[in-house]
């Protein structure tokens, strides 16, 4: 077990180990040590609701990322996606609260829904796309397993892992402006590749919800409002509502139909996508593509929670200085299986949310919080009808404001040292700019080890990057290889 692997009491523990520990404890603050950290259980549950108000996002947010097409022109249904979104946070959460014991939530991240979406469907069919959840998250935790994790970690310049949140910060924003209306693929001959709207110009009153949703989830944030993108999110449905009534805007200009409740508020969960999964015609996609794809989900999965992770355990006074925690090397575990219980259940690749700091900023410091938070994702299960009302243009706004929090990686970065500079472009712009994550990060790789040949810095490198430039030259030139080879 790696130096970081190890799982030290904290000073707290420590004290509460001895006599010190309140005589008559409950059975829920011996098992989830509330006292030893210094909590209460109705802080606890404070802090768990606290953390659920403000990820409850992705339960939105999610389906509109993976609701397009797959290779074979097949959609997901959206309860479906809902149900899958919601049991998948909550089976993960409720892991990391009963076995890891920290206050930790986890849902459907982001990064590795967009990876899906723009990388792996339009070469694979949607349970195959699932199957590859499945095979990263093994991979994830083979590597916590094994104590591989903290060699990759430190192999990658951190400029460079600055640089992979910065890139996929901006592609999820892309991907809000886009599925908004606000940006359009633009058809005019002579023009940009995009433009304002269909023709230029914002069209219609859907676009002027997202854009004003969009402004009133900034300026709660600006004010430091708790939870600012759910309000936001409620805020422009319920106007969204209101408008669509007054002004009785057609169903066809929403993007994901009117917002409007049909029928009960509550229904039975939609269970058809659990289990959805293939593992099978993987080699009719390519060897190379399978692995590129498989170490993107790696990436957009693994890093960030690293950080995620030691970033919340800090401030929950549950972290030494050297960035050892109680239950460190069980929440990674945690975090890597949730890639598999994401593509089992249909709902993708389960990550560690920052947003669980919000609950430790409410004194939340033990797994009771995260079991609370995950009740509340379990309890949603019940509620796809009142969720789907949120039109598109709602939810898009906080796929905005996701990739704008995410930017604040670049104040790492130093901006002055061009061989760090030079490779944080390529990885940050590329991203958005071809849709892809990969492209990105190969970029930046690449970059990043012919600068320091250029300077003559070569074994600053390191063996593990030289690997990942060579596999990378082949991700680019693999075309011309397969031409070459008389292949494909």
């Amino acid at each position: 077990m790696t130096q970081s692997s190890v799982e030290p009491k904290t000073a707290a523990e420590d004290a509460g180990s001895g006599s010190n520990v309140p005589a008559g404890r409950s059975w829920l603050d011996r098992y989830f040590h509330i006292s030893e950290r210094g909590s209460t259980v109705a802080t606890e549950v404070r802090g768990g609701v606290t953390t659920f108000m403000a990820m409850a996002y992705i339960l939105l947010l999610n389906p509109l990322i993976l609701g397009g097409k797959d290779v074979d022109g097949n959609v997901l249904s959206q309860p479906a996606l809902i149900t899958a979104t919601a049991l998948a946070a909550a089976a993960t959460t409720l892991l990391m609260g009963f076995w890891g014991k920290v206050p930790l939530a986890l849902a459907a991240g982001l990064s590795v829904s967009g990876v899906l979406a723009s990388q792996v469907v339009p070469v694979m069919t949607w349970p195959q796309a699932m199957g590859m959840c499945v095979a990263y998250g093994a991979v994830i935790c083979l590597l916590v397993v094994t104590g591989l994790r903290e060699m990759i970690m430190n192999a990658i310049p951190l400029a460079l892992k600055h640089a992979i949140t910065i890139g996929i910060g901006l592609f999820i924003a892309i991907i809000g402006f886009v599925k908004a209306g606000f940006v359009h693929e633009n058809p005019a001959p002579g023009g940009g590749p995009v433009s304002l709207g269909p023709a230029g110009e914002l069209a219609g009153w859907p676009v002027l919800i997202f854009a004003v949703t969009l402004l009133l989830i900034f300026a709660l944030q600006a004010r430091n409002v708790p939870g600012a993108i759910l309000i936001g999110i409620v805020v422009g449905t319920i106007v969204a509502a209101l408008l669509n009534a007054i002004a009785d805007i057609p169903a066809k200009a929403w993007f994901s139909g009117a917002p409007e409740l049909n029928g009960s508020a509550v229904s039975a969960p939609d269970f058809s996508l659990i289990g959805d999964v293939s593992f099978s015609g993987w080699g009719d996609v390519g060897y190379i593509t399978i692995t590129m794809i498989v170490f993107t989900l790696v990436l957009a999965g693994f890093f960030d929670a690293m950080a995620t992770i030691l970033g919340v355990g800090t401030e929950a006074k549950l972290a030494d200085d050297k960035g050892r925690m109680p239950g460190l090397s069980k929440a990674l575990f945690i975090d890597g299986a949730g890639g598999v219980i994401g593509g089992v259940g249909g709902g993708s690749g389960q990550t560690v949310f920052v947003e669980s700091a919000t609950g430790v900023g409410e004194g939340a410091r033990t797994g009771l919080a995260s079991v609370v938070t995950g009740g509340f994702f379990a309890l949603c299960l019940f509620f796809t009808p009142l969720t789907a009302i949120v039109p598109q243009e709602v939810a898009a706004a906080a796929l905005v404001v996701i990739g704008a929090m995410m930017m604040q990686n670049a104040k790492h970065v130093d901006w002055s040292d061009r061989s760090v500079a030079i490779p944080v472009f390529l990885t940050v712009v590329l991203m958005p700019f071809t849709y892809t994550i990969t492209t990105g990060v190969a970029a930046g790789v690449i970059s990043y080890a012919v600068i320091k040949v250029a300077q003559g810095k070569a074994r600053e490198v390191g063996a593990f990057m030289w690997g990942l430039t060579a596999i990378f030259v082949v991700y680019f030139a693999i075309h011309p290889i397969e031409s070459w080879l008389g292949v494909g």
